[in-house]
């Protein structure tokens, strides 16, 4: 089997992650809208890629010390190989780096498997969002990973 390798996104990925958010979301982003964060220094998209052919891909924001992840999604055909993990992982490392306190992200309650996924990484649920997204209905859970330790502030201690 060929070698899974990340990569910053480029132009060239944008025609497949186009389908590759068709195939994931319902309401993916537009292919302008990946074009948009091409190069924008707070934005960190990666691309998973085995034998040439975009498998998945992720991204998120960081501004200051905080990272918000935007998007994980895997084609069908590679799903369950490790992909959605190690570029997980890429993510969280790339957060380190910048000096993030924490990564947040949302996720749907139904969605077990990425459910599944974040935990496995420590994201716990910090929030929920009413209704947050459509097609269908659904709530949003805010699951964060703290990567420094909180500190104590004005008499109220930060949970870790």
């Amino acid at each position: 089997m060929a070698e899974l390798t990340v990569v910053l996104m480029e132009e060239r990925h944008l025609d497949a992650l186009t389908e590759l958010e068709a195939v994931c979301f319902a309401e993916p982003w537009t292919r302008a809208g990946l074009a948009a964060v091409l190069g924008v220094s707070a934005a960190v998209f990666a691309v998973a890629e085995l034998a040439g052919q975009v498998a998945g891909y992720a991204g998120m924001h960081c501004v200051l010390d905080e990272c918000y992840m935007d998007n994980v999604a895997v084609f069908p055909r590679f799903r369950r190989a490790g992909v959605a993990r190690i570029l997980m992982e890429y993510l969280i490392a790339e957060a380190r780096l910048r000096g993030a306190r924490f990564l947040s992200l949302e996720v749907r309650p139904s969605n077990a498997a990425a459910r599944a996924l974040y935990a496995g990484f420590g994201f716990r649920q910090a929030g929920r969002r009413k209704n947050f997204y459509s097609f269908p209905a659904e709530d949003g859970l805010i699951l964060t990973l703290f990567l420094q330790k909180q500190q104590q502030t004005d008499g109220e201690r930060i949970e870790e």
